[in-house]
C-alpha cells in the first residue's frame, strides 16, 4: 500500500522557524512551499526547491491569506475573483521559483485559515478547485480527509490526495480539535506513531473519544518546527516503513499516473 508523508516548509517569519526545514526534507516525500503570503520569501522558496529536488521530494504551493502579520490564521472574507487571484498568484510565483532548478510544481495544498474555511464552506470549496483546476488537470489537489474540499474536488473530477494529520486529534464529527482545547496536539512521538498507523492501515480517522470514521487516506502531514516534532516525524516515517507501507512522493502515486 502506498502512502506520502507530506510537510508545510519554508515558512520562515517572525512566528515560525525554518531552521528544521532541510531535515524534514530527509524525511518527507512531498513539500507544501509557503508563497510569501502568509510568510517565506523567494530566497526561502528557492532553498526548499533546490533541497527537494536533491531528495526527490515533490513540490507544492501552498498558498494563503495575504496576511503575514496573522500568519495566515485570520478568517477573511473574501470575493471569489478574489480568492481566485490569490491562488493562481501564489501558484505562479513558486511556478517560476520551479522551473529555475527544472522543477514544476505538482500539487497545491491551501494553507491555514483559508483551508479551514474551505473544509467548511462548500462555495469557497467549489472557488478553490475550480480555480485549480483551471491552472491545470494535472495539479494533484491535497485536503483534508471527510472536508468540503474534498467533496467539491470529487465533482470537479480532479486528482485529489487525501490527507490526515499526524499530530492532532480529531472530534467526532471528523474536524480537528480546535488549537484552544488543551487536547488539540499529541506530542508524544510515540502516540503520534501509533495514531497514523493506525488511521492509515484502517483508512479511518481515530477520534479523540475512541469513535472510528472510514475516509479515505493518501497522504500524512506532520509538522516539523520544533525538535520534539522533528523527532515525531522521524518516527512516524520509521514505523511506516517497518509495517509494509510504500512512501511515495505524490506525483509518483500510482493512482496520480
Amino acid at each position: 500500500m502506498e502512502i506520502n508523508i507530506n510537510c508545510d516548509l519554508g515558512e520562515k517569519s517572525k512566528h515560525h522557524s525554518n531552521k528544521y526545514d532541510p531535515d524534514l526534507l530527509e524525511i518527507v516525500n512531498s513539500a507544501n512551499v509557503a508563497c510569501g503570503y502568509h510568510a517565506g520569501d523567494k530566497e526561502t522558496m528557492s532553498q526548499v526547491v533546490k533541497i527537494s529536488k536533491k531528495n526527490g521530494v515533490s513540490i507544492g504551493a501552498h498558498p494563503s491569506f495575504n496576511d503575514p502579520e496573522n500568519f495566515g490564521r485570520e478568517r477573511m472574507n473574501l470575493s471569489s475573483i478574489e480568492v481566485e487571484k490569490l491562488i493562481i498568484d501564489q501558484y505562479e510565483i513558486l511556478q517560476n521559483i520551479a522551473s529555475n532548478y527544472g522543477e514544476s510544481v505538482s500539487h497545491i495544498k491551501p494553507h491555514g485559515a483559508l483551508n479551514n474555511m474551505a473544509c467548511e464552506d462548500i462555495d469557497l470549496a467549489t472557488t478553490l478547485a475550480k480555480t485549480i483546476k483551471e491552472i491545470s488537470k494535472d495539479l494533484i489537489y491535497l485536503v483534508p480527509t471527510g472536508s468540503k474540499m474534498e467533496e467539491a474536488a470529487k465533482k470537479l473530477d480532479m486528482k485529489i490526495a487525501c490527507e490526515i494529520f499526524a499530530d492532532r486529534n480529531y472530534e467526532d464529527d471528523g474536524n480537528l480539535v480546535s488549537r484552544k482545547k488543551s487536547h488539540a496536539l499529541i506530542t508524544d512521538p510515540e502516540e503520534a506513531k501509533k495514531h497514523v498507523l493506525k488511521m492509515v492501515k484502517t483508512q479511518s480517522l481515530n477520534c479523540h473519544s475512541g469513535k472510528q470514521i472510514p475516509c479515505e487516506i493518501d497522504s500524512v502531514c506532520i509538522h516539523g518546527d520544533n525538535l520534539s516534532s522533528l523527532a515525531t516525524a522521524k518516527s512516524i516515517k520509521k514505523n511506516l516503513v517497518a509495517n509494509g507501507l510504500d512512501l511515495k512522493s505524490l506525483n509518483k502515486m500510482k493512482k496520480f499516473i
